[in-house]
């Protein structure tokens, strides 16, 4: 029986995944939350490919140590910017410094994400499983703009999650202020939350030369979720992961979605690993669309008129 187009994710999950063996040499790829899990196979196969490299990280010692692998394994070049998420000064420092650094992007991969099973809020007072997911990749993204669209052809993909299927976004309450708290409606709100900005990103980039898309990374093993507690992070370890996959798959489709010819020209698509998929209809929705678009804007502090 043929599965409705909302549930094809159910089947998709083990599909047979494109490929790619383009080249990637002389490009210059950011990536963000890419010391570890599907960030850093990222890393590894853009680096294969020989793409040069600006990895945005939290933890400088980290950062450090994966620049030194990876320049050592693959040859070409990586240099790294330090900013965490939940600091959305920091992200500004970041992207700011490599709009100063870089006179061009040709990828951006935001793979930065955390899973929160308590309520927790940031210096600003947003709630950060929001504010790391959503609106620190938001902000990244687009104060990069002017300079992928100088870059074009360029492409910016968002690593996104079939967790948006939780649902939890309620533009009236993103902070959780109004309704009682769970770790998956709150990764739902933010992972849908970031698809419908996707979308309008599409709309402000029409005839740029950049495009954007969204993906799942597949049922992989990652840090995610390592923030919370003991009991948490032993099901993680000794049960969860019992039934999830190596991150490399990941790292393989990002490169596929980022480097491959039959890509160039494709976006604002959902992708389940490499494989075209319609999200859940809640992330759709037009007139949410714009309505978190300009919650966004005014949350992070930007304009229509500034990047």
């Amino acid at each position: 029986m043929k599965l409705p187009n909302q549930l094809m994710f159910l089947k998709n999950r083990k599909a047979i995944q494109k490929q790619t063996t383009e080249r990637m040499d002389g490009l210059i790829s950011v990536i963000s939350g890419s010391t570890s899990g599907v960030g850093l196979e990222a890393l590894k196969s853009f680096a294969k490919a020989g793409s040069n490299l600006v990895i945005v990280a939290r933890d400088e010692e980290k950062a450090k140590r994966t620049k030194a692998e990876i320049e050592n394994d693959y040859g070409v070049l990586v240099d790294y910017v330090i900013a965490d998420f939940s600091d959305l000064d920091q992200v500004r420092r970041a992207a700011l410094l490599i709009k100063n650094k870089y006179q061009r992007i040709d990828v951006l991969i935001n793979s930065v994400g955390i899973h929160s099973t308590r309520k927790i809020y940031n210096n600003d007072g947003y709630e950060m499983v929001f504010c790391v997911n959503h609106l620190s990749v938001f902000l990244f993204t687009y104060l990069l703009l002017d300079l992928m669209i100088a870059s074009s052809p360029s492409r910016i993909i968002q690593v996104n999650s079939e967790g948006h299927r939780f649902k939890g976004l309620r533009i009236d309450d993103v902070n959780w202020k109004k309704r009682i708290y769970t770790g998956l409606r709150s990764y739902g709100a933010s992972k849908t939350a970031q698809l419908l900005t996707t979308w309008e990103f599409v709309e402000k980039l029409k005839g740029s030369g950049v495009t954007i898309n969204a993906m799942h990374p597949g049922g992989v093993k990652t840090n995610i979720g390592s923030n919370n507690g003991r009991l948490y992070r032993w099901f993680l370890k000794n049960v969860t992961f019992k039934f999830l996959k190596d991150p490399i798959i990941s790292g393989e489709a990002l490169y596929y979605l980022a480097a491959a010819q039959e890509m160039k020209d494709v976006t604002g698509k959902f992708f389940n690993l490499t494989i075209e998929e319609l999200p859940a209809k809640h992330a759709l929705n037009i007139k949410n669309q714009k309505r978190i678009w300009d919650l966004s804007l005014e949350m992070t502090g930007l304009s229509e008129k500034k990047r």
